[in-house]
C-alpha cells in the first residue's frame, strides 16, 4: 500500500486501530456520526453532483461555524 511505504519513507509511525475498539479513535468515530446522523440519514441525493454540493455545504458548516464557534466558547484563540 501507497500509505506504508510512506510512513516508512518519512518515519511516521502508523498505528492500527485494534478491532472492536473504536474508541481507540473517538475524534473520527465522533465525526462520522454526525455526518452520518446530520446528513447521510437526512438527505436524499439525486445526482453524484448534487451529493458533491450538499456534502461541500454541509463540510463548510462543520469546519468554519461550528468548530470556530466551539473555539471560542470554550475561549481557545489562536
Amino acid at each position: 500500500m501507497a500509505i506504508l511505504a510512506w510512513s516508512q519513507r518519512t518515519a511516521v509511525g502508523w498505528h492500527y486501530i485494534a478491532p472492536g475498539k473504536p474508541m481507540q479513535n473517538d475524534f473520527v468515530e465522533s465525526f462520522n456520526g454526525r455526518l452520518r446522523d446530520e446528513l447521510l440519514n437526512e438527505v436524499l441525493f439525486s445526482t453524484l453532483g448534487d451529493a458533491r454540493r450538499q456534502i461541500q455545504a454541509w463540510q463548510i458548516d462543520y469546519n468554519l461555524h461550528r468548530l470556530c464557534c466551539a473555539k471560542t466558547a470554550i475561549g481557545f484563540t489562536s
